[in-house]
């Protein structure tokens, strides 16, 4: 490891030393009649309130506004399957930027049981605790059936943000690039690289925004209908043409959506993409194809990345602190489709909005909605009100909000 590497790495170690979470009181406790009030004998008067009514837990707890933070390790990053104590820097990492961006306490819980029946168990059993649950790297298939489960047998919001967060973004990102490109996302032609837990919300997400055309590749090629290992959920998005390669499939397409990994792509692979095309190159750290490559191949081309040193980064902190916060504010029992489309409206509509003046300083460069500036920054001040309000607003009108 050379010089600069190396204290890279030190720089990370020293940040993470003793972990980047906390617990701190809210209440005093500085005398006798304070610690009869948080303990015996006062502690039981709330207890009571709760047990006639056990959405008082909201009003006499820190339910209101904590949400877990659940993983088991089996999909870190790029990482893979690391093991749940191995995912805590992650898992603490999502806590703050909750508390952050959204304003709202976590606790990170790494779980060690890769069984989905018992997995789900655990987490139903620590559920009265939370005001919400953010499932978080954990690998597919599993993914799918744990998030449906804990959705239709809770009664908290609940969101595997890896699934979700990303094709929330990316749908507001695509929405903007519709309006730059004038082209109506219904004429698109979407490739997508990557059949996982974020590329097939992205594919759900894309087909019920109205694209018609969705060609996705796993690791053995495309999917398509010739094929008898693709599983009822990549079968929703199995093409009738045995497509060779990516070139073969980009061609004539105006979209490619990379959630695979990295170097996919050559300049060449992309020539016969149409006009304007939507490059959205996922895959962290390297993307699938470099913006610069992109660029020096197609000067028309509107690139997106993961990566917060390129412009357009399909960043998911843009979206699950505000989710939560729009949820839990009106006590939704779940998060809907509704709620996650009204998000993703109203990411875009932030970014169309005229830029706040500090964010030119703190991104090094003049923001102004256009081909370089798709979706909000993540230090938008406005995005707390404004996401939230929309998934608020979304769960009282889709009848899941209790308040």
């Amino acid at each position: 490891m050379d010089q600069k590497l190396q204290a890279q790495y030190q720089k990370a170690l020293d940040y993470h030393k003793g972990g980047k979470l906390r617990v701190e009181a809210k209440t005093s406790l500085k005398n006798q009649e304070d610690l009869s009030l948080a303990y015996s004998p006062g502690v039981a008067i709330p207890c009571k309130e709760i047990q006639k009514d056990p959405l008082k837990a909201y009003d006499y707890t820190s339910k209101c506004n904590l949400v877990a933070v659940i993983s088991n390790g089996t999909a870190v990053l790029g990482l893979g399957d690391i093991g749940a104590q191995a995912s805590k820097p992650v898992m603490e990492g999502k806590a703050i930027l909750f508390k952050m961006f959204g304003g709202i306490d976590a606790f990170d819980i790494e779980v060690n049981e890769k069984n989905i029946d018992k997995f789900i168990d655990i987490v139903k059993a620590i559920a009265p605790t939370f005001g919400g649950i953010n499932l978080e790297d954990i690998k597919a298939p599993e993914c799918f059936e744990i998030e449906r489960r804990l959705v239709e047998e809770l009664d908290i919001p609940i969101m595997h943000d890896d699934q979700h967060g990303t094709a929330i973004i990316s749908t507001a990102a695509i929405i903007n690039a519709s309006k730059i490109v004038q082209k109506p996302i219904e004429s698109m032609r979407v490739v997508i690289s990557g059949a996982g837990a974020a590329a097939i919300a992205c594919a759900k997400m894309y087909k019920a925004l109205g694209v018609k055309e969705i060609i996705m590749f796993d690791s053995r090629g495309v999917i398509h209908t010739g094929r008898n290992d693709i599983g009822i959920i990549k079968a929703e998005f199995a093409t009738s043409k045995d497509y060779s390669s990516y070139k073969e499939a980009l061609n004539g397409s105006d979209v490619f959506l990379g959630l695979s990994k990295a170097d996919l792509l050559q300049a060449d692979d992309i020539m016969g993409m149409n006009e304007n095309p939507l490059i959205f190159a996922m895959s962290n750290p390297t993307p699938e194809i470099l913006p610069e490559i992109v660029y020096e191949a197609r000067r028309d081309a509107i690139m997106a990345t993961g990566r917060s040193d390129y412009p357009n980064q399909i960043n998911n902190v843009l979206g699950f602190p505000y989710i939560f916060k729009g949820a839990m504010s009106v006590r939704a029992k779940k998060i809907n489709e509704e709620m996650k489309f009204a998000a993703a409206h109203a990411l875009a509509e932030l970014a169309r909005e005229p830029i706040e003046p500090a964010l030119d300083g703190i991104h090094g460069r003049k923001l102004v909605f256009g081909r370089e500036y798709l979706v909000p920054s993540p230090f938008d001040s406005r995005l707390k009100e404004k996401i939230s309000k929309a998934v608020a607003d979304a769960a009282i009108k889709s009848g899941v909000a209790r308040i």
